[in-house]
């Protein structure tokens, strides 16, 4: 069974992948409206992809060093030089994450300005297929990259034992690390220009000139919307993937431990719990695909109400999802040495279902967001000041108390950049 199931993972990375093909050639096919917004959106396009371009040259040089250092240094029982081969693997597809999102969205941005002159409706559908397009592009990719690397790997050095599936992982984590390295770069270096950018368009516009900083008249104003492109779509799409395949591969090193176990039993040759956060990213692939067809508005309605329906529809579908293949891939229940602590634990399938759902941060941006929007209101105009100003303990306890975020009653620290709305 674990066979099959290794190639059904890669097919729901190609799955999105076909949807974000599909849904680019339906944006393409939109309105650009008038040649001067062409014009405006062509400019913006060629500068972003000017800067991507030149900003791959010289990564590709720090990949292809950095691959043969790796590939020197992993020349040893436990790993193998072809975690060069992963590193430059996860290089390209943080890369193509990146170019892919950034394409669609200098396409998708003048298609939604013209759709939202006559239709809020068409101007969302148009605005969400963009987004759509990178969410799906990242983790089709990532779970594509990742499923094959585990599949000839796991051909090469075996998954009969804890030792072989250990070294599998070992060589795969080159994935995760060449994923960080473009997201390092691309983050920061994307981010740098787009303050440049902004702060040059301010500088010329409001400042010298006396005009408004996005106004037809300011040159500065291309180079600020490249800025935003490069850093806030190219720039974050590489930061997603690397946030999204270090999450699995951390989580498939966890469950490896658990081969160790005597009584950790499958049907799956004791891979089960490797294979299981693949499997859920998988499955999460195909619910996404689900909820962006639920996102619709009228004309006259709520485009968040659109949003949440969407969100929230998709993510119960997940949900019911996940006990089937939590409960149905995992034993009912294990023990293992926890050697920290250096005690016994039990384990069961539905430990690890309430734990991969127990996290309760979506409140704020669903049904208790009225409680912040409260505070926002009676803080007044320097609410975001105010909030910094009482972030001390009590508020950071009032707040982790009221919404339990990890499960338990425990101080936790809060990014509070998040609150600031």
């Amino acid at each position: 069974m674990g066979g099959t199931l290794t190639y059904v993972i890669p097919a729901l990375g190609v799955l999105a992948l076909l949807y974000t093909f599909w849904k680019t050639a339906w944006i393409n096919r939109q309105d650009a409206g008038s040649d001067k917004m062409k014009k405006i959106a062509n400019s913006i396009a060629e500068g972003a992809m000017a800067f991507l371009k030149a900003e791959y040259r010289i990564l590709a040089i720090f990949v292809i060093a950095v691959a043969v250092l790796l590939g020197v240094s992993g020349n040893t029982p436990n790993s193998s030089p072809l975690v060069a081969a992963s590193f430059i693997l996860g290089a390209f597809c943080s890369g193509l994450a990146g170019f892919l999102g950034m394409r669609v969205a200098t396409k998708a941005n003048v298609r939604t300005t013209n759709a939202a002159r006559t239709s809020l409706g068409k101007a969302l559908e148009i605005a969400f297929a963009g987004g759509s397009v990178m969410g799906l592009g990242v983790v089709g990719l990532g779970v594509l990259g990742l499923s094959i690397l585990f599949i000839v790997y796991s051909s090469m050095f075996g998954t009969s034992t804890y030792e072989d599936v250990n070294r599998v992982i070992t060589v795969i984590t080159g994935f995760s690390f060449g994923a960080s390295s473009i997201a390092l770069f691309a983050r920061v270096g994307g981010g740098i220009y787009t303050k440049a950018a902004d702060v040059g368009a301010d500088l010329v516009g409001k400042v010298e000139a006396g005009i408004p900083e996005d106004h037809p008249l300011n040159p500065a104003t291309i180079a600020d919307n490249v800025g935003d492109n490069v850093g806030d779509v190219a720039g974050m799409g590489a930061d997603l993937f690397e946030s999204y395949v270090g999450s699995i591969v951390s989580t498939m090193v966890l469950g490896a431990v658990f081969m160790n176990s005597a009584t950790f039993s499958d049907n799956f040759n004791g891979l089960s719990a490797v294979l299981l956060p693949l499997l859920l990213a998988g499955t999460g692939i195909v619910t996404s695909i689900i909820g962006t067809f639920f996102v619709r508005v009228k004309e006259g309605g709520n485009p968040q109400r659109a949003l949440n329906i969407g969100e929230f529809g998709s993510s119960a579908v997940m949900i019911i999802a996940s006990w089937f293949i939590i409960t149905g891939m995992l034993p009912a229940s294990w023990t293992f040495d926890d050697k920290l602590y250096g005690v016994t634990r039990e384990m069961t399938a539905m430990n690890v279902f309430c734990y991969h759902h127990r996290s309760g941060g979506w409140l704020i941006s669903g049904n208790d967001y009225r409680i912040l929007y409260r505070y926002r209101q009676k803080a007044g105009i320097k609410y975001c000041a105010s909030i910094f100003d009482w972030s001390g303990y009590k508020y950071h306890r009032w707040l982790g108390r009221r919404y339990d975020f990890y499960g338990t009653s425990d101080y936790h620290h809060i990014d509070l950049n998040h609150l600031c709305f």
